[in-house]
């Protein structure tokens, strides 16, 4: 993609269009970067902003501004269908997402990482399974650096771990993963996407630009990835938690098995049932990239939990206190509140993204004592719910852990596994779980 001398609009001032507008800069592109909150919003960071190597514009992207560009480059926060891109797209303007610029330019293989729970702990963990085994590379997309940022520093023996979302596939066409693993697909960002079958055909967008000798890592026991299987163009690896016929990656006599690699589950140091499908996601993607077997059993066993995802918290008075802040779906929520058998209080609530909490029920009966709401959804939940479990509207995080304190006993757990977005109380995902962090580590004497 030649920009040099085009004139190129950076939609959206985050990480990535940050990174978006740097990269374009420095290609000679001509740029503008405009967001639709005010400067003032941005606090210290406007500072930043104000340093790009682009003409930077607060408070909107009417449609003049759009259509006066040769290039658009919307930040995967933005909604691939707002009006002013699909004008532009009608008047014959390019509009690419971020992947799109990089498809051409980045060096290397990638394992591309999508789902919609266990991305960032798979992703992270194929990482950490590379790098220990001296397989070069990096981890960028979703999990938090640009893919753009790695650009300049990839090279083509490297093999980049990009954690992917159904916002930055949507607006792929072109960038092609060696390596595509789906983790799952359940309800979520449909307040986005519209319908869940929107929000799967995004998602399926990763396997679209493979090729003959790519690979497809696919999960065998949901519904969605085995829909995706016919869209394959590479072969299809299937992974699951307990083997039975057809899969590829599955868990035996107590061993994570694929085709010549045999891991010991007790080589892996996070928690659930879930992590051990991500587990058998990441070990099948290494292998594929030539990572020996045992490589990858040393390499589990020193790898940590990713914050804010099942991550242990302290015991205090021999009850455990859980982070799994990134729990923002009904479906996370369902299996994290799985990985324990009795005495729960989960912590649920946040901003509804259109989800049903029904699921909830089964998953929380017999193995919870109250849970514990907060936040907007609250009487939804509670409703949805029904009579299942007892339920108490604590309103905030701080105060459902004075609720719980003093009547949990020693071996139950408090887990925050809140189903729900955190922009109600909390700027994101992460500052929830550090409130958390922080006042159940304010509680060990």
């Amino acid at each position: 993609m030649n920009v040099n001398g085009k004139r190129a609009l950076v939609v959206g001032l985050g990480k990535s269009g940050r990174a978006a507008a740097c990269f374009l800069a420095g290609r000679g592109a001509i740029v503008t970067a405009a967001d639709s909150r005010p400067r003032e919003s941005f606090g210290s960071d406007s500072e930043t902003l104000d340093a790009l190597p682009a003409t930077v514009r607060y408070g909107g992207h009417p449609d003049e501004l759009v259509l006066a560009q040769d290039l658009v480059v919307p930040s995967p926060g933005v909604p691939w269908d707002l009006p002013g891109l699909v004008r532009a797209r009608e008047r014959g303007i390019a509009v690419c997402g971020e992947l799109e610029i990089a498809a051409d330019v980045l060096r290397g293989r990638v394992i591309g990482v999508t789902g919609t729970n266990g991305k960032t702990t798979t992703a992270s963990l194929a990482d950490h399974v590379l790098r220990s085994s001296g397989v070069p590379g990096s981890l960028a997309g979703n999990v938090g650096t640009p893919v753009l940022e790695i650009v300049e520093t990839s090279e083509p023996d490297h093999w980049h771990v990009l954690e992917l979302s159904s916002f930055q596939l949507e607006a792929s066409t072109s960038f092609r993963c060696g390596v595509a693993v789906v983790l799952n697909v359940t309800p979520d960002h449909l307040d986005r996407h519209g319908t869940f079958e929107q929000y799967a055909a995004a998602k399926a967008r990763i396997l679209h630009s493979q090729r003959t000798g790519d690979f497809a890592v696919l999960n065998g026991n949901d519904p969605a990835c085995r829909e995706m299987e016919p869209l394959a163009r590479g072969s299809v690896v299937r992974f699951g938690a307990v083997c039975r016929d057809g899969l590829d990656a599955c868990a035996r006599d107590g061993l994570i098995r694929f085709r010549g690699t045999t891991v010991g589950p007790s080589d892996l140091p996070i928690k659930g049932a879930h992590n051990l499908e991500n587990a058998l996601a990441a070990v099948a993607a290494c292998s594929l990239a030539g990572v020996t077997g045992e490589d990858i059993g040393q390499a589990l066993r020193s790898f940590r939990p990713v914050p804010h995802r099942m991550e242990f918290v302290a015991k205090v008075g021999g009850v455990d206190f859980y982070n799994d802040s990134k729990a923002t779906n009904v479906a996370a929520a369902v299996k994290a509140c799985g990985s324990f058998p009795s005495g729960l209080w989960p912590i649920l609530g946040g901003r509804d993204k259109g989800s049903d909490f029904a699921p909830l029920a089964p998953a929380l009966k017999r193995r919870t004592r109250t849970a514990l709401l907060v936040g907007e959804a609250a009487p939804l939940i509670r409703s949805q719910l029904g009579s299942a479990v007892p339920t108490v509207d604590a309103g905030t995080i701080q105060a459902a852990l004075r609720y719980a304190l003093p009547r949990a006993r020693p071996g139950d757990t408090v887990l925050l596994a809140p189903a729900c977005a955190s922009f109600d109380q909390y700027p994101n995902y992460v500052e929830r779980g550090r409130e958390f962090r922080r006042l159940v580590e304010g509680l060990v004497v």
